[in-house]
């Protein structure tokens, strides 16, 4: 980002797509702060996951705001990469309600290569027995979102080259 404008990105997905990877990534080449959106849910979302509950609309909203929160608390600031599943349209809304100028993006692949990344890691608290209602709930990026779709059968190098450029061709960015 540099020189250029700040901005605040949102890589979303379920778990197990490399929204960390990638975010991470991303956010080191664009000169952004990374946040994992894992670290915003609240002590009670964290024991639901734990104990393989799904959460409710209800349950994320308070994490959903914390997320549009912590994007304009670090826009001024060379701007911030969040990893956040942001799996309905809805929920994108309500971050867009913070940060109109959001970008996202969306890592995909099919259910069977995520399950089996899932299966050979560790995660805190949330369990690979809520992959299926995660890919249940999620509703691709529309052609109207301001962001990008993007297949995880690519190394993560070649990923955020690809995020990077659309990111640019999109917001004229940096990166």
């Amino acid at each position: 980002m540099g020189a250029g404008k700040p901005t605040s990105i949102v890589v979303m997905g379920v778990q197990g797509i490399g929204k960390s990877t990638i975010g991470r990534m991303l956010a080191q080449r664009l000169g952004a702060r990374f946040i994992d959106g894992d670290e915003l849910h609240s002590p009670r979302n964290v024991e639901l996951m734990a104990s393989g509950t799904p959460l409710s609309d209800e349950d994320r909203v308070p994490w959903l705001h914390a997320v549009g929160e912590a994007l304009t608390a670090h826009g001024d600031g060379g701007g911030v990469v969040v990893a956040c599943s942001a799996l309905r349209r809805e929920y994108r809304d309500l971050i867009r309600g913070h940060d109109p100028l959001v970008y996202f993006v969306e890592p995909w692949g099919p259910i069977e290569l995520v399950r089996e990344r899932v299966g050979s890691r560790t995660h805190e608290y949330m369990p690979a027995s809520l992959l299926q209602s995660q890919y249940d709930t999620l509703e691709p990026l529309a052609a109207d979102e301001r962001g990008i779709r993007v297949s995880v059968t690519a190394e993560p190098e070649e990923i955020v080259d690809v995020v990077a450029s659309d990111y640019r061709s999109q917001t004229g960015g940096l990166g």
